[in-house]
């Protein structure tokens, strides 16, 4: 069966449209300002009615206060929230509470099998979960490094809902990636970029191509 595919990072009409047109099932819009491929709550929502219910509209988000979850809500009103920060259980429960319809996304860093350990204080708390490369140690930002990790650590691995791989994933090594881990879902930001936050159309055509195959 096909894998599902998450474009995030998305800031053009160029771009989202690659990866709507292209099949994406998840379309990510970062709400972080040390990203480069950060936009603001309005130029997400902008961006989004474009989508018109062809995909899942995600907002990423990195340990939000309140004050930017209610910004992400009322702007964008994403069907997905991204919490991609260090963000306890208990501050996910919250979040759950405040996000009314949308759903939750919990990204764990990884580089070693003891990391997805903290896999099962979210598992069946957030709707899916999502294992991403741990950062370098001086990095500014919590993903988005193009980096990847060991992937056979998630073999046979079964969690309450489906959940995602990323991190370093690409359109030459998404097949390898999915047979390796078992992913059902799969996320992609900097492998689909010609340079740091810039889309290009067809890596983006080229990766849910990979993901039909895979």
């Amino acid at each position: 069966m096909p894998v599902r595919a998450k474009i995030c990072g998305l800031s053009t009409e160029a771009a989202l449209d690659a990866a709507l047109d292209g099949g994406a099932a998840y379309v990510g819009f970062v709400l972080f300002a040390a990203s480069p491929r950060a936009v603001s709550a309005e130029r997400a929502a902008v961006l989004a009615r474009r989508v018109r219910g062809r995909a899942a509209t995600v907002a990423l988000l990195v340990d939000p206060d309140d004050v930017a979850l209610e910004a992400a809500l009322a702007g964008l009103r994403p069907d997905l929230l991204q919490l991609h920060g260090r963000e306890t259980p208990a501050r996910v429960a919250e979040i759950r509470r405040l996000a009314g319809e949308a759903g939750l996304i919990k990204v764990l860093p990884v580089s070693r099998a003891d990391d997805l350990a903290a896999a099962a204080a979210y598992d069946g708390l957030v709707d899916h979960l999502m294992f991403d490369a741990k950062p370098p140690k001086d990095a500014d930002r919590p993903g988005g490094h193009g980096a990847a990790f060991d992937w056979s650590l998630l073999a046979g691995r079964r969690f309450q809902r489906p959940w995602f791989l990323a991190g370093g994933l690409d359109p030459w090594n998404l097949g390898e990636a999915v047979a390796a881990s078992g992913a059902p879902l799969v996320d992609v930001s900097t492998g689909v970029e010609r340079g740091p936050g810039l889309k290009d159309a067809a890596l983006i055509s080229a990766f849910l191509d990979a993901a039909r195959r895979a």
